[in-house]
């Protein structure tokens, strides 16, 4: 079995088709045992050649090779073998506050400590109030009792009893985010099966919570704890975690990797999108969705089938509180325009001024901090950037969309792959660009649906059902 890497882009560049295919058939070609000359089984349809993509690349056809040939069953009782804690190393602690913090604290530790997400604790995590009240409880008396996002806080500040005075709304209690679906966060021993944890996160759980053992000191601050009363520190485990970690023994699957995500039917068409000029304040419930399911909201064109971008959880977390004002301003265009390229143009922050005025909502101005005077050195090196940056992009509609599309940033660039891209090369792009779905369209870049690593998830554990 040999291999065909191309990047998806060659597609419409057969530049790049040409250097990568010959690069990639080069390798291939040396032969060696596991490979044969039969025509290519498995193509690996990937963004444009990142060192990142490539890496992943490599490393996927390693693992094929190296699995070809030996006993499944053998393979199959070895990798069932590891526990969670195999899945810890190098993982960091978890970025904690307790249930006493406000919205506001949670805030300033977001964006201080540049975490996506930080751990609700029942228990008090301040190594100084332990020492000095002499307590010295185990860990298992902490308690994670879920989890809180940038995208909480924004959805959050937009709700209707909010809108008048933001700022008093930060100093509401921390529980206030939490969601009511109770089992979204489990905790799980250090010697949990990787299959006791597969069937958690199938079961509905987003994040695993597991003990880790580390002699590293680490720094205490006011608002964000990693440790708990007795130093114990804890970590993270999700659906990315998951997949890269079979994406290490994906030949032990054979032939299933090599398949279509079609025929392996995963690909969702039920999928939440707005259109580019609508309001994006209509698009404030799926992003909540979107958010709770680890996927994103697709922005599609005035015809309802062309994909243009996305408008995902991630996105919105860089640009913090200032995306709150521009989600009730904006269209949804616009705001794809808003939370890229590092910072809002200013013209989009001066609409979103005057439109909040318009609305009566001068609290939400006071979100927006100082962003007009930052926004001057954003725009214009955001202007160079789409001066030297191709024509073209990944998933680019063809036509009149394309230069709308190329004025849109980088962050809201969709990853997509086609209906006929094999399960392992969709795995391989979500990891690149760590994100927990793929985009799929056709050939004229109409939204066909969505492939998430929740589905991914649920073809390996198929799978190991014949080891059970």
């Amino acid at each position: 079995m040999w291999f065909e890497l191309r990047p998806y882009s060659s597609l419409l560049n057969p530049k790049w088709k040409k250097k990568e295919i010959g690069e990639w058939e080069g390798i291939n070609k040396k032969g060696g045992e596991g490979y044969d000359s039969r025509p290519s089984s498995l193509r690996l349809f990937l963004e444009r050649p990142p060192r990142q993509n490539t890496l992943l690349a490599a490393f996927a056809l390693s693992r094929l090779r190296f699995f070809k040939g030996r006993d499944p069953l053998c393979m199959a009782v070895s990798l069932l073998s590891h526990d969670i804690s195999d899945l810890c190393l190098g993982k960091p602690a978890i970025p904690s506050l307790p249930t006493s913090a406000t919205v506001g604290d949670a805030l300033s530790a977001l964006k201080k400590n540049d975490e996506q997400c930080l751990g609700v604790w029942s228990c008090n995590h301040a190594r100084e109030t332990a020492a000095a009240t002499g307590n010295n409880r185990g860990g298992e008396d902490c308690r994670c009792i879920g989890k809180v996002c940038m995208v909480d806080v924004i959805v959050y500040l937009c709700r209707d009893e909010n809108l008048s005075d933001p700022i008093a709304a930060l100093q509401a209690p921390l529980s206030l985010l939490l969601p009511e679906l109770p089992g979204l966060v489990r905790h799980v021993e250090h010697n949990c099966s990787l299959l006791e944890a597969l069937d958690l996160i199938l079961d509905g759980a987003q994040n695993l919570v597991v003990p880790i053992q580390t002699r590293r000191k680490r720094q205490s601050s006011k608002t964000h704890h990693h440790s708990h009363a007795n130093g114990r520190e804890f970590c993270w485990i999700t659906q990315e975690d998951i997949v890269r970690f079979l994406l290490n023994g994906i030949g032990l699957f054979s032939p299933v990797p090599a398949l279509s995500v079609d025929s392996l039917g995963i690909v969702r068409p039920e999928v939440l999108a707005v259109g580019y000029h609508d309001p994006a304040s209509s698009a404030l419930e799926s992003i909540a969705l979107a958010h709770a399911h680890h996927t994103s909201v697709a922005v599609v064109a005035p015809d309802g089938a062309t994909l243009i971008g996305e408008i995902s959880p991630a996105t919105l977390a860089a640009s913090a509180e200032a995306a709150a004002p521009a989600l009730l301003a904006l269209s949804a265009g616009d705001l794809m325009s808003y939370i890229d390229c590092g910072g809002p143009p200013s013209h989009l922050i001066w609409a979103v001024k005057e439109r909040l005025r318009e609305q009566g909502l001068h609290g939400m101005l006071d979100l927006l901090g100082d962003l007009s005077s930052s926004s001057s050195s954003s725009l214009s090196s955001s202007s160079s950037e789409d001066e030297s940056s191709p024509p073209t992009t990944v998933g680019s509609p063809k036509g009149p969309l394309r230069s709308m599309r190329s004025r849109m940033a980088r962050r809201s660039e969709a990853i997509v792959c086609q209906k006929g891209s094999s399960l392992v090369a969709v795995m391989i792009q979500a990891l690149a660009h760590r994100v927990n779905y793929v985009w799929v369209v056709d050939d004229a870049c109409n939204l066909a649906g969505i492939v998430t690593f929740s589905d991914i998830l649920r073809v390996f554990r198929e799978q190991f059902q014949a080891y059970d």
